[in-house]
């Protein structure tokens, strides 16, 4: 089965049909069944098999976007679908981080910011962002941390959802890197809870958003992350208080 097949599969599974029959012919299956599927994009059921099982690998844009518009997906699916239908050439080239970025990094003294590559490795952090979580030091894996580094579950207030945020990012970013690909393989080997993530094939590349963090000395606070993305795949991660929260200002003084 190809990774298109893949997805169309897991999210065929957990869209819920419009009405349930009800008595004798209760469903056996979660989810829409693959002649539902094929009636709600408007394409046959035997081409819907053969997209499943990776025989035909170049559905046209206009069977994506049926096909996306039935799955119920929202932006970033329909993004991820098109890219898994048109996978990229695979880069095998190290990553490097561009000359003045780690001293823009140190430059900002109150924010905590990180540089994390492609691949979720922290490439550069200034000493804040390192007070803040432990992960953020360079030659870690952010993926590996959350999932497999027990006191990752201490620093933020709902690992739950910062998990699935974690899983979600990486899917969005697996399409044409079969260094992810194994990544994502040996989690699934070492961790039940993200094989379960990842089997669902959910898909949001990382964005600003608020997240709520549990430090073992400051105890919780929240902070408003605001993600900047750079050449190759690369972002900078960085946290503030929101507009006029002095008390959490002050905490981030204190771990300076």
């Amino acid at each position: 089965m190809s990774d298109l097949g893949e997805f169309l599969k897991a999210r065929r599974a957990q869209v819920l049909p419009l009405s349930t029959p009800a008595g004798p012919r209760r469903r056996r299956v979660a989810g829409l069944r693959r002649d539902e599927l094929a009636a709600l994009a408007g394409i046959s059921e035997p081409y819907l098999v053969r997209l499943e099982q990776g025989r035909d690998r170049n559905p046209s844009p206009q069977v994506l976007v049926a096909l996306a518009r039935a799955l119920r997906l929202d932006g970033d699916g329909l993004a991820h679908l098109h890219r898994l239908a048109s996978p990229g050439v695979p880069g095998s080239e190290p990553e490097v981080l561009a000359p003045g970025i780690a001293s823009l990094l140190d430059a900002w003294g109150s924010i905590p910011a990180y540089v994390r590559g492609r691949r979720f490795d922290v490439l550069a952090s200034n000493a804040l962002a390192r007070a803040l979580v432990p992960a953020h030091t360079p030659g870690r894996n952010l993926v590996r941390d959350v999932f497999l580094e027990p006191t990752m579950r201490t620093f933020y207030a709902d690992w739950p959802a910062v998990a699935h945020s974690t899983v979600s990012a990486v899917r969005a970013a697996t399409v044409d890197d079969p260094v992810l690909l194994e990544l994502a393989a040996s989690l699934a080997r070492e961790s039940p809870e993200f094989r379960e993530l990842w089997e669902r094939h959910d898909v949001r590349p990382t964005r600003d958003e608020v997240k709520q963090f549990r430090h073992p000395a400051l105890g919780e606070f929240t902070l408003l992350r605001h993600v900047l993305r750079l050449d190759g795949g690369q972002v900078i991660i960085a946290y503030q208080p929101r507009p006029g929260d002095a008390a959490t200002a002050a905490l981030l003084g204190r771990l300076a």
